[in-house]
């Protein structure tokens, strides 16, 4: 694969990784990086129009995991669910959130378990309020420009998209292992 595709020329972030049997892999892996970093940014700058300019990337995953079916987490609980290793930047940021003021923990045993407090919650449906203005009122105009889709037809489709970024992480994943026991 010379790094093209049908219909134009691929965009890729590593020329010099672009594979002979995987070519379309670094211009999907560019397409991840783009979308993480687009992502990360909106997060941030979301919950700043909601009132939190102070909190980073990864503070609102935690906030917003915390908060998730208003059911207490311990740590290792929230690195699963996010998918991070390093334990000590979650923990990081559940120290800063509950410095602020937006979540509490409650020791039980060997185990400190998160929820978030009625400023932690006003926070989350505030960010909510800033994504439906934002975010999603953009799909609409996303949904006019790719020719009238319906939106269960968008909906569907952004379903599926989630399936394979969740099946894609799981073979980045194993593939880290893999690199592991080199």
């Amino acid at each position: 694969m010379t790094g093209k595709r049908r219909g134009g020329r691929a965009i890729v972030s590593s020329a010099h990784l672009v594979s002979e049997t995987a070519g379309a892999l670094s211009e999907l892996e560019y397409g991840l990086i783009v979308a993480a970093n687009a992502f990360n940014r909106w997060i941030v700058r979301g919950m700043a129009a909601a009132g939190w300019k102070d909190l980073g990337a990864l503070d609102i995953l935690v906030l917003h995991s915390v908060n998730h079916r208003a059911r207490e987490k311990k740590l290792a609980d929230l690195c699963f669910v996010l998918n991070v290793e390093d334990t000590h930047t979650v923990n990081y940021a559940l120290r800063k959130l509950t410095r602020l003021g937006l979540v509490a923990g409650a020791r039980r045993g060997k185990e400190i378990f998160y929820k978030t407090t009625k400023a932690g919650e006003d926070a989350c449906a505030k960010y909510r309020a800033v994504r439906e203005d934002c975010l999603v009122a953009a799909f609409g105009a996303f949904t006019d420009l790719r020719g009238g889709e319906s939106a269960e037809t968008q909906d569907a489709q952004l379903g599926e998209t989630a399936q394979l970024l969740r099946a894609l992480s799981g073979l980045y994943d194993q593939a880290a292992r893999a690199a592991t026991s080199l």
